[in-house]
């Protein structure tokens, strides 16, 4: 994951998606934004007002059915980022026929990834009962993010125990969106520390060769796991694109035919940062795998 590259993101990625967002608030929005809605009862002990909060984006034309949903989960090395950034998603999914959720989940050092696991699976359950109030399907949610947070999508998709844990059962999880996913395998990685600072990443996964296998998603992947698609930057960091390619063949031996491409060129901001434009290759691929968008939007 290149320590040196993650201390530079969260300013970067904050600086260039201020941006983005700045330019997204002066176009026509054809959505509907529910914002700052809590997902976790202010009741629960595990409550934070900030973190436990998602935004609701949705299509303002009625569907002739419910519309599918993609929960997004952000990045940001497991230690920063927030759902306030990614608006420019929301919007973009719910024009083309998608009803999004963008969530916030609580971050290190507060919390380790299990913690934030158990926070994202919680967000997913809240959509999975009330989403038909905001014209979404409950029976067609599937899960998005960018690198930490694809990691973490990955994680829900493939770990039933994290919704049986809630009482919830089966996994309401029909696929998975990842956009150059960091930490599917932090077991190996962990294991290896070929960078300098890697250290720093036991505050987010524990000291346990254990526990990082417990949350890495390479390990939970069955022949019955939903599918998957992958994109990777063809110009990201050696240890997403390592493993990225060998979750890949996990799930091919696994009896999976997992969509898989890696876009040349592209370095690891400018992978989410291309979900601004609509007609994307992740959207237009998006679409298809969701069974939404309109006919307009596609090649």
């Amino acid at each position: 994951m290149h320590t040196l590259f993650f201390r530079a993101l969260p300013a970067a990625l904050a600086l260039l998606l201020l941006l983005v967002g700045a330019a997204e608030y002066a176009e026509a929005r054809p959505s509907r934004r529910t914002a700052d809605i809590a997902y976790v009862p202010a009741t629960d002990s595990a409550y934070h007002p900030e973190r436990h909060r998602l935004d609701v984006y949705a299509p303002k034309a009625a569907g002739s059915r419910p519309y599918p949903v993609v929960v997004f989960i952000h990045g940001g090395n497991w230690n920063s980022g927030s759902k306030n950034l990614y608006s420019f998603i929301g919007r973009r999914l719910a024009k083309q026929g998608v009803v999004a959720v963008v969530i916030n989940y609580r971050l290190a050092p507060q919390v380790q990834v299990p913690q934030m696991a158990d926070d994202c699976a919680r967000a997913v359950i809240w959509t999975a009962t009330h989403i038909r109030e905001y014209g979404g399907d409950p029976d067609r949610i599937f899960v998005m993010g960018h690198s930490a947070g694809a990691g973490l999508a990955a994680l829900l998709t493939a770990d039933n125990r994290l919704f049986q844990r809630r009482g919830l059962v089966p996994n309401p999880i029909r696929g998975a969106i990842l956009n150059d996913p960091a930490g599917l395998d932090m077991y190996d990685y962990l294991q290896k520390k070929q960078y300098t600072g890697d250290a720093q990443y036991l505050t987010s996964f524990g000291r346990q060769p254990a526990g990082w296998r417990e949350v890495s998603a390479l390990y939970h992947i069955t022949t019955t796991t939903p599918p998957y698609l992958l994109f990777v930057g063809g110009e990201t960091y050696p240890s997403i694109s390592s493993s990225s390619a060998r979750f890949r063949q996990k799930l091919i031996e696994l009896g999976h035919k997992p969509f898989y491409q890696v876009l040349p060129g592209k370095k690891h901001i400018p992978m989410v940062l291309q979900l601004y434009w609509a007609r994307n290759v992740i959207y237009r691929e998006l679409l298809q795998f969701v069974e939404a968008g309109s006919p307009a939007v596609r090649p």
